[in-house]
This record gives structure tokens, sequence and C-alpha cells, in this order.
């Protein structure tokens, strides 16, 4: 369900306001994706948005391709909660 977490400047903006972003299975919806981080991360989460990325386009020489599409996952955990995953930053 959570692929990987997503390490940018502003994914890590937003850990202030209590919100982390997550890469996640792009068949999932936000009740899978509210109850894996709850189970995962032992967390109350209040929100999560989702948004569809697509495949950027790639060249290597003479060979054309794309990089792999993915859904990205907003948690939006309760008030004084965090994940001691993100802490470290």
């Amino acid at each position: 369900m959570i692929l990987y977490p997503v390490i940018s400047e502003k994914s890590y903006t937003a850990i202030d306001r209590g919100q982390f972003t997550f890469m996640v299975d792009p068949r999932s919806n936000k009740s899978e994706i509210k109850d894996a981080v709850e189970h995962v991360f032992d967390v109350k989460v209040t929100r999560v948005n989702t948004m569809s990325t697509k495949g950027k386009p790639r060249r290597r020489g003479i060979v054309v391709g794309r990089t792999a599409r993915g859904k990205k996952a907003v948690v939006t955990l309760a008030e004084g909660q965090t994940i001691e995953f993100f802490e470290s930053r």
C-alpha cells in the first residue's frame, strides 16, 4: 500500500503543518491509505489527499521512454501527533 515517503523541500515544509507525503499504490483509495498509515505508524489520520502523477518522458540516445506513473498521498495527522521516521531531518 505505502511504497515510500516523498523526500523533497516542499514535503518537508508541510511537516510543520502535520502533513506527510507518501507514494502509494495507484490502485489504492483514500480509506485504504488512511488505514495503512494508522496501522504502520500508530497515529490518528484526520485527512488524506491524493493525486495521480504522470510518467515523465525520458530519452537515452535513440531510445525514448517514460518514467513510471504513480500516486501521491498527503496525509494530515491529528493535532500533536507526528511520525518518528521524519523527525531525523
